[in-house]
């Protein structure tokens, strides 16, 4: 194309760095290659033969395609569009997405987001994930996560469970309760507390109890309804109880006692995919609703 606009090889190879040799040889091997002469030569100009006129626009169009192309994808690589396959566990997901997701969508209207809920941990490589959202102290590995705010067990039950039951003012107390807790982890059924002293308004130290009631379950959904429903005491993540709280569906308990124990929320992405837009601003979308943990119990 140089050689054609410049009408000559001199002039075309000063603008490609070459010299005028070098040029008209590969003008040569290009016209043995296609079979045909490209330019008409004489001692001073060049002229495109009819070959070389269909030949030139050709080309140009071809190279007019590339730099579009070129340029598309670099527009995509900037703004967050296209599918984003993510993993949450169950509790972040029902109480906490269905609202977010509304919000995100409208400010991302191109990123399509598939979800896969499971308390199981999923491995984002292996499953092709780009995002997970984590809760509680995070294994080495070589994801990177990124702290979007964090959540806090509480303790509570039913205003229909404490008629008929009591309200337990102590933390001893809840041995003559249904203390319902979680199957998947044997430490969910230790509960922590400050330790009253008997003598004083202040407390002294912390102790333990491990608690069994009738009902256990492997999913913390399950022990809230049951809560709700004023089966027994459950002990689980404000940001599944708040609301009920708030309404007064749930009381919460022994709240001077209790050592809720904040458990940090993580949102992780396999290496180098926290670079790829949507999945940058999902990161950056969830620390910002979250971050100072909406859901906390003042």
């Amino acid at each position: 194309m140089q050689a054609a606009h410049s009408q000559g090889f001199s002039a075309a190879a000063r603008g490609m760095g070459l010299t005028p040799s070098a040029v008209s040889k590969l003008v040569g091997r290009l016209e043995q290659r296609l079979s045909v002469r490209l330019f008409n030569r004489t001692t001073r100009q060049l002229h495109l033969t009819p070959e070389g006129e269909t030949f030139l626009a050709r080309a140009e169009q071809i190279l007019a395609d590339i730099a579009d192309a070129e340029a598309e994808i670099a527009e995509t690589a900037s703004q967050p569009r296209g599918l984003l396959r993510m993993h949450s566990n169950v509790a972040f997901a029902h109480y906490q997405l269905p609202a977010a997701m509304r919000d995100f969508s409208a400010r991302y209207p191109e990123v399509q987001v598939e979800l896969s809920i499971s308390d199981t941990l999923v491995d984002l490589i292996d499953a092709g994930g780009d995002l997970g959202v984590r809760s509680g102290p995070l294994p080495d590995s070589t994801l990177v996560a990124r702290r979007i705010g964090s959540m806090a067990r509480v303790i509570c039950a039913s205003p229909a469970y404490l008629r008929q039951f009591g309200t337990p003012t102590r933390p001893r107390d809840l041995f003559e309760h249904n203390c319902m807790a979680m199957t998947t982890n044997p430490a969910l059924r230790r509960w922590t507390f400050r330790e009253p002293n008997e003598y004083e308004q202040a407390t002294a130290g912390t102790i333990t109890l491990e608690l069994h009631g009738k009902y256990s379950a492997n999913n913390a959904e399950m022990l809230m309804q049951w809560a709700l429903a004023g089966s027994g005491i459950a002990r689980i993540p404000d940001l599944m109880a708040g609301p009920a709280i708030r309404a007064g569906e749930l009381i919460p308990l022994l709240t001077a006692y209790h050592v809720a124990e904040p458990i940090p929320l993580w949102a992780v992405c396999p290496p180098g995919r926290q670079n790829t837009p949507r999945v940058q601003a999902m990161m950056s979308y969830l620390a910002e609703r979250f971050g100072d943990s909406p859901w906390r119990l003042k």
